[in-house]
């Protein structure tokens, strides 16, 4: 005879049950330790297949280079993101999504594949011993993963045809045809992203740093301003023939040392490029809807045209929306949620 599911839970936990003595009265104690079950992943919705326009090229120099980070506590957000790319394109069968993580995720891959069984993609393997010893602790943990990191090596990575590559992170939705981000002329510069002049730059870093001279001076000649590395458009054989790379490692470098900055990957970039690249509509990047890296509060929507959704800071919107405390910017993300959980079926 079967056993009610709730015994047979109690029993499977009785078998972890490990007996420890107490060294003053001598009475065996019971310690439930709680058995190792692997996480099961998410299940998501396959996608519709999208259609290029009549207008669309068929040739490789057509192609649209997108790359982004694979993570298993990110899928959710990769998969939404990538959904809106297609869904809002002109040309969705150009795109090649060129995804990088730090190990092998069979299902994770199994994902993408039964997701999107259309997809034009590559995996490539980020070996996070490249950043082994440089990342120096930021004020958020998430900022602090190797995979975070694996931006600066595109070049390094990528095969040898990607000339050209819009960087997304996973946190954020499409809602315009983005390649017309992808045409932006570059005008000689290495990157393209949006710039913010409005913002206080000199907050990206320490007190200790505009302190030295020998640091601050970096900035000599140039008027930075910040821009946001989770959209941005880089020339690839820029990138190799300017060592920009090793410029970046360097100031990772002395920020082990001397502790110049607190965040994670972004400060780096700021001081090799910051005022050196080419500007482009905000448009492209509505940035901080995720609020700020300690609170993630809720924050509204910038004045002006929309064609990207970031939710950068420490606040993600299918988090904030299965908590059932969603942000009201949260559900401009939910229509391209392919997550198919038991929760909302039951709804």
């Amino acid at each position: 005879m079967a056993l009610p599911l709730p015994l047979l839970g109690l029993l499977s936990l009785s078998l972890f049950l490990i007996p420890t003595t107490s060294a003053t009265s001598g009475i065996r104690l019971g310690i439930i330790r709680k058995p190792f079950t692997p996480i099961d992943p998410p299940v998501f919705r396959e996608a519709p297949a999208f259609r290029n326009g009549r207008i669309c090229g068929s040739q490789p120099m057509d192609r649209i280079h997108i790359a982004m980070t694979l993570d298993a506590n990110y899928l959710r957000g990769t998969m939404a993101a990538v959904l809106s790319i297609l869904q809002h394109s002109t040309c969705p069968e150009n795109f090649e999504f060129h995804f990088l993580w730090v190990r092998y995720e069979p299902d994770v891959l199994a994902s993408i594949k039964s997701t999107f069984p259309y997809l034009h993609f590559n995996v490539f393997r980020f070996d996070s011993n490249r950043v082994r010893g440089k990342i120096s602790k930021s004020i958020r943990q998430a900022l602090d993963q190797p995979l975070n990191y694996a931006r600066i090596y595109l070049a390094d990575i990528l095969p040898p045809h990607v000339k050209r590559i819009i960087y997304l992170d996973s946190d954020l939705v499409v809602v315009d045809d983005i390649g017309n981000l992808w045409e932006v002329d570059l005008e000689g510069k290495v990157l393209a992203a949006p710039e913010y002049c409005h913002a206080n730059f000199t907050k990206y870093f320490t007190n200790l740093f505009w302190s030295d001279r020998n640091l601050s001076s970096t900035f000599e000649g140039r008027t930075p301003c910040y821009f946001n590395t989770g959209v941005m458009v880089v020339d690839i054989e820029k990138w190799r023939q300017g060592g920009y790379m090793q410029k970046v490692e360097e100031w990772m470098a002395v920020q082990k040392q001397r502790r110049i900055y607190h965040l994670g990957s972004l400060p780096p970039f700021l001081l090799v490029l910051g005022g050196n690249i080419k500007a482009v509509d905000h448009r492209w990047n509505q940035h901080g809807l995720g609020g700020d890296n300690l609170e993630g509060k809720c924050r509204s929507l910038h004045p002006g045209p929309i064609s990207l959704l970031h939710w950068s800071g420490k606040g993600k919107p299918w988090l904030r929306l299965d908590s059932r405390k969603p942000c009201v910017v949260d559900y401009l993300w939910a229509p391209y949620d392919l997550y198919r959980s038991s929760m909302h079926s039951l709804e």
